[in-house]
């Protein structure tokens, strides 16, 4: 568990490397608290007015938190590929959340999926996908809603979860910034 000053740090951190994409310019974040130094896999997702702006992330902590945030912000901003690049008139309306996950576990009995609480990873073959705990609390989806939308971002039918696809569960300390743009 991260602490406020680790979560603000985090999320000052991604505020810096948005607003370093939408000006086409390096970042780097400094810091010295050895828990952000850790190896960390989180997912940055933004959103412009209250909708979906790029959301974009890491499920292996392969580099340290820090700069893992640094690098799916920048990625979010401008890599998403269901959105344009971020501008900078933007960015005043920009809110920023941050998804800090932990390991993802395999499932073995979809009862112990509690939706709100789990993030669901869906593989077969070469496809994949993931959904953050956040989303299916946001929709309103039941588990079976929740693992049939997972496949579907996995490109796979609907129902896949329950015919050979390999399900995945991980929980998330999820925290962004103050207030709404509106």
């Amino acid at each position: 568990m991260l602490n406020e000053q680790q979560r603000s740090a985090l999320l000052r951190v991604a505020r810096g490397a948005v607003e370093a994409a939408a000006k086409s310019m390096p970042y780097a974040a400094p810091s010295d608290d050895p828990a952000l130094q850790e190896q960390g896999a989180a997912f940055v997702t933004l959103r412009r007015l209250g909708q979906l702006r790029g959301c974009i992330g890491s499920v292996e902590a392969s580099q340290p938190l820090i700069q893992n945030v640094v690098r799916m912000a920048r990625a979010a901003a401008r890599e998403d590929p269901r959105f344009q690049p971020i501008q900078l008139p933007e960015l005043n309306d920009i809110r920023i959340e941050v998804s800090v996950l932990g390991p993802p576990r395999q499932v073995t009995d979809v009862d112990r999926i509690e939706v709100g609480v789990h993030g669901l990873i869906v593989q077969q073959g070469t496809q994949r996908g993931l959904l953050l705990p956040q989303v299916p609390a946001e929709w309103g989806w039941s588990r079976e809603e929740f693992l049939d939308q997972t496949c579907i971002k996995a490109g796979l039918a609907p129902g896949a979860w329950g015919h050979g696809a390999e399900i995945y569960a991980f929980t998330a300390e999820v925290f962004g910034e103050e207030g709404e743009a509106d």
